[in-house]
């Protein structure tokens, strides 16, 4: 799998899990959690956009594992 598919894979589960997240009961922390793993997403989205897939892949796994976090905690 090339770098674009594979950033373009995880943007997807991103979003599958943001929106079980949205669905939930959350603290005010895990809401600023949620909030911080949206801005590494966004930040995928540039990145992406500007074709710096490597770049892209790390911000979109940081943003997993802030939403891991959360969904490990429900």
């Amino acid at each position: 799998m090339d770098e674009k598919t594979r950033v373009q894979k995880d943007i997807v589960m991103f979003e599958e899990n943001i929106k079980q997240l949205n669905h939930t009961k959350l603290s005010e922390k895990q809401k600023k959690i949620i909030e911080l793993a949206t801005q590494y997403y966004q930040d995928t989205r540039y990145y992406s956009e500007k074709k710096d897939y490597f770049t892209a892949f790390g911000c979109i796994n940081y943003a997993h594992g802030l939403l891991d976090a959360i969904l490990k905690t429900q």
